[in-house]
């Protein structure tokens, strides 16, 4: 028998907010544990939370980027649970009346449950939450920090449409994308930003029925994700095969050894008691508060993509180049709405620009590292940095096609643009890089060339094609690198055969 993997994902995704859910504290990383605290933090007696309105509306805002409903009604609700690191003993979140609903991610996958080179999975809700503290074992004890505790999170939950590792790992990277550029969080996952439980479960194909449903907890990679769930779909199949039974449990993933373990099995789901936080209004949204929203929707990432290989005719590569950076993709599209050659400017952009940027950066980098400064405080140039208007980039363009300049002579041009911030044709002046075209000058060089070079212009006349190449580079030799090349091609070629 043949089984098929079906998974559904949660993630939970820290939102980007000044403050935390309920209180002023802020919502920092990495300050000295338990400094960013007050007694709504702590489940102090007596407190009272009051919600962060732009959590609220980061929230509904995801709902739009996820093609979700909003409902006109909402409601917090309090999830009952002890753990060390939840001080009041339960959390703020949303149960049956959620801030959003009913979505989809759409992102590009070729992999099984693919359609024309597109993945889909539906989104059962998001629904907005608050973060718990963290916990650090040490040999003999542990100790809990609280900073963390409170810090807005949204937890989006899938339906289970995804048919294996790789869907899961193709979904998350969009889906963190969509996030990131919409401004809703900034996915940092080394700084736990974004964190994932996977549901996952086997069927023989061609069943409807859903298998005992396993969950692996906490994962803090995508790569961790795909491993995890790569193991575990094996796993279960060969449990089912070898006749054994597998029962609903929570397990967690041990990297270093590639394998899953069992933290604990439960037959039911566990009964945390929701009931309505008394201490809180339901949320109704106006059409004003809605409208202002959804002003804050960007183009989604893959919509992206595709309307610039569709309206500038540049490849899927290029186009990927600039949607996953969205002000580079702005830099190249206000150049390429004023351009007849958007692929030659998309070219120069990602092949000498963000070279470029790279390189200086890189030396930036490792100036003010020598005068002691921490990564965190290193300044690197961006493109609001350029020496050099973004027309400067047409203006070379321009002078490449119409031939007044050779694309090793291009090369030069830019770097010295890219240095300088002079003016292409400038630049061109100063250092005499202007291409030579004249038919009668570039015949001379020719004529030199096959004189002074015998055995390749044997070698082409036996035959031998790739000997041209050869004395086309004597005569860009004796031209200073000014001739034209495709003329020198054309004149050795006639030159040869007569």
């Amino acid at each position: 028998m043949e089984y098929e993997a079906v998974i559904g994902l949660e993630t939970h995704v820290q939102l980007k907010t000044r403050s935390k859910m309920w209180c002023g504290c802020a919502n920092q990383y990495g300050s000295e544990p338990n400094t960013n605290v007050c007694p709504v933090c702590l489940g102090m007696p007596g407190v009272l939370p009051v919600p962060n309105e732009e959590a609220l509306r980061k929230t509904v805002l995801t709902g739009y980027l996820l093609n979700c409903e909003i409902p006109r009604s909402a409601k917090f609700d309090r999830k009952n649970y002890f753990y060390p690191d939840a001080s009041k003993n339960y959390q703020l979140t949303q149960y049956d009346r959620p801030s959003t609903a009913n979505g989809f991610v759409e992102f590009e996958f070729n992999g099984l449950g693919s359609v024309n080179g597109l993945g889909k999975v539906r989104i059962t809700r998001a629904h907005l939450e608050e973060d718990v503290g963290k916990l650090t074992h040490f040999d003999r004890t542990s100790g809990v920090d609280f900073n963390r505790a409170g810090v807005p999170l949204l937890e989006i939950v899938s339906e289970p449409d995804l048919t294996g590792a790789d869907m899961a790992y193709a979904y998350l990277n969009a889906l963190t994308e969509i996030l990131h550029q919409g401004g809703v969080s900034d996915c940092d996952m080394e700084k736990g930003m974004v964190r994932c439980d996977v549901n996952i479960s086997v069927r023989p194909v061609g069943t409807k029925a859903l298998g005992a449903k396993i969950e692996i907890k906490n994962m803090n990679s995508f790569s961790g994700v795909r491993r995890a769930a790569e193991y575990e779909i094996q796993r279960q199949i060969g449990v089912l095969k070898g006749g054994g039974r597998l029962v609903q449990s929570t397990r967690r993933w041990d990297d270093a050894a590639g394998i899953t373990e069992e933290m604990r099995t439960k037959e039911n789901a566990h009964d945390y008691r929701y009931f309505p936080e008394p201490d809180m209004m339901p949320l109704a949204p106006t059409d004003v508060w809605l409208v202002e929203v959804k002003s804050r929707v960007i183009e989604l990432p893959l919509a992206r993509k595709q309307r610039f290989m569709r309206d500038y005719q540049i490849p899927a590569g290029d186009a990927e180049v600039f949607k996953s950076n969205v002000a580079l993709g702005d830099y190249f599209e206000g150049l390429a709405k004023q351009s007849k050659n958007p692929k030659a400017v998309a070219n120069w952009i990602i092949n000498n620009l963000l070279a470029k940027l790279s390189e200086a950066n890189a030396k930036e980098a490792a100036e003010q590292a020598a005068l002691g400064l921490e990564p965190a405080d290193l300044k690197l140039s961006t493109l609001a940095d350029l020496k050099f208007k973004p027309e400067a980039l047409l203006e070379l363009v321009a002078l490449v096609e119409a031939r007044a300049i050779s694309s090793s002579a291009a090369q030069q041009v830019f770097a010295e643009l890219f240095q300088s911030g002079k003016a292409p044709a400038i630049i061109v002046q100063e250092r005499g890089l202007a291409q030579v075209s004249d038919t009668g000058t570039i015949e001379k060089f020719c004529d030199e060339a096959i004189a002074a070079n015998p055995a390749p212009v044997a070698d082409y006349r036996a035959g031998k094609v790739a000997a041209l190449n050869s004395l086309k580079g004597q005569v860009m030799k004796l031209s200073k690198g000014k001739a034209n090349p495709a003329l020198v091609g054309e004149i050795l070629e006639r030159k040869l055969k007569a």
